[in-house]
């Protein structure tokens, strides 16, 4: 099974440069899980054409570490992935504070990939104000 067909293949996210010194590439869950990131971290608004995209993680800058924040942002984040990313099953979502960081909170998403229902798993920081 070729991971690529399946889910998808793009460059690689942050951009990197592979041993070969050429650009590097990702593909199957890799890219899904790189897409989601990108998702997720994209102002909507910010991509030309689709007004829509993205998660806008960063609105939340300047909030409070609470409960109803943390609330707001796990809303956002499924609301975002099942517009955006038809490749995954979202499960749960789970914002809680960080412990060893009072001004961030950590989003875990547990999700099915719809072409092998294998589950994952992708945790992405969320910076809060105080």
């Amino acid at each position: 099974m070729d991971q690529g067909e399946l889910f998808g293949r793009g460059l690689s996210f942050p951009p990197r440069v592979g041993a070969d010194g050429r650009v590097s590439w990702s593909e199957g869950p890799d890219n899904v899980r790189e897409n989601m990131r990108v998702l997720l971290l994209t102002r909507p608004g910010e991509r030309f054409f689709l007004d829509t995209y993205g998660g806008g993680l960063d609105r939340s800058l300047f909030e409070p570490n609470t409960l109803s924040t943390r609330q707001v942002i796990k809303d956002r984040i499924e609301k975002t992935l099942q517009q955006w990313e038809q490749r995954i099953n979202v499960e749960s979502v789970d914002v809680a504070a960080d412990p060893q960081d009072p001004q961030t909170a950590i989003a875990t998403i547990t999700y099915k990939l719809v072409a092998t229902q294998v589950r994952e798993r992708f945790d992405v920081a969320v910076t809060l104000g105080a």
